[in-house]
């Protein structure tokens, strides 16, 4: 369903797959290239073969909305995924896709507390999909 323009925000806690949900959205895209966290870099794009780029943002590290305007993106002609969002994309479009991801507090067998986010064990997560804005109104999600 998504197309160039739209906005996805991405939120949850650390490991509760954020960017695991951006690498499915790129493999559906047919994103070329790895889709992995550009937490260091702040943004990747990866070019799809069938339409829009794939722009994923790590906004973690950003202090403010304004430096997230400074990336320069190509916010109507791609489909931008922005982990940690809520907040800083506030006036970038007036349709957002809101994804909250949350994993249950102690779920799973303990471990993964001091894992990369990638290595932490399965355990079943909840996710909300929520469409605000002309884009999702009378769209079942």
């Amino acid at each position: 369903m998504l197309r160039a323009g739209d906005l996805v925000v991405l939120t949850g806690p650390l490991g509760a797959g954020k960017t695991t949900m951006t690498r499915g959205l790129g493999t559906a895209l047919g994103a070329r290239g790895q889709v992995s966290s550009p937490t260091f870099v702040l943004a990747r794009t990866h070019p799809t073969t069938a339409g829009p780029d794939l722009v994923h943002v790590d906004a973690y590290r950003l202090s403010d909305p304004v430096e997230l305007d400074d990336l320069d993106l190509d916010w109507d002609g791609s489909i931008v995924v922005v982990e940690w969002g809520r907040g800083m994309v506030d006036g970038v479009s007036d349709s957002v896709l809101d994804v909250e991801i949350t994993r249950p507090t102690g779920g799973g067998d303990g471990l993964g507390d001091d894992l990369d986010p990638d290595d932490v064990p399965d355990e079943p997560r909840r996710v909300v999909v929520t469409g605000t804005g002309p884009r999702w109104s009378g769209t079942r999600l």
